[in-house]
């Protein structure tokens, strides 16, 4: 429980700071500790910068593992994931998650983060292509629509704040009733409809 409230702590001192310019006495004063306590839990910052954007991801490498053997259509199964995500996203290490690779860290520690950001991308494109084999997801390019839906739910981490007045899963929520209206299949006389202009905003959708 200590160690998870220093990572929280400084979770939010980033979010608050950016990474550059919180220190670890920051983070002890934060936590009314002294600086060698924090040091028990992390070895140095760019580790616990790492840990922090763990925290966060963590909960959406559940979800995957979650709905991997649910009985249920692929688009149900992205949107449960799409929901953690958000929720990642709209916490306190939403910066953390977005914002790590950016920073001036270790080789070995920006390659495992981009190494874990493709796991989560590969997951979302293997559900979009799931759901384009059952009937449940409208054609699209998966590459794309990942792009798009990442994109999307990553930029909630610019503009959320913790005294916003919906809550991380009411955003989670608002999104992925967004996203379902795209990737919805369409019904046949819509579909006749839209023909023409398919090629053209698949990558939208």
């Amino acid at each position: 429980m200590k160690r998870e409230a220093v990572i929280r702590a400084a979770a939010r001192a980033f979010n608050r700071k950016g990474y550059h310019n919180t220190s670890l006495d920051d983070i002890a004063a934060a936590l009314e500790v002294t600086k060698p306590t924090v040091y028990y839990y992390v070895t140095n910052k760019e580790h616990l910068l790492f840990q922090c954007f763990l925290a966060g991801i963590e909960p959406i490498r559940a979800a995957f593992r979650e709905v991997k053997d649910r009985e249920a259509p692929a688009r149900e199964r992205l949107d449960a994931v799409l929901r953690h995500y958000g929720e990642a996203v709209a916490s306190e290490f939403g910066w953390c998650m977005v914002r790590a690779e950016d920073q001036d860290l270790s080789p070995a520690m920006s390659r495992h983060i981009k190494a874990l950001k493709s796991e989560i991308d590969q997951g979302i494109r293997r559900l979009i292509r799931e759901g384009i084999q059952d009937g449940s997801i409208e054609p699209c390019d998966p590459k794309m629509t990942a792009f798009a839906l990442a994109g999307a739910l990553n930029w909630i981490a610019h503009w959320y704040r913790e005294d916003q007045s919906l809550t991380p899963a009411e955003i989670a929520a608002a999104f992925v009733t967004i996203f379902e209206g795209g990737l919805r299949p369409r019904s046949a006389p819509q579909a006749a409809t839209r023909a023409p202009l398919r090629r053209r905003v698949r990558i939208a959708r």
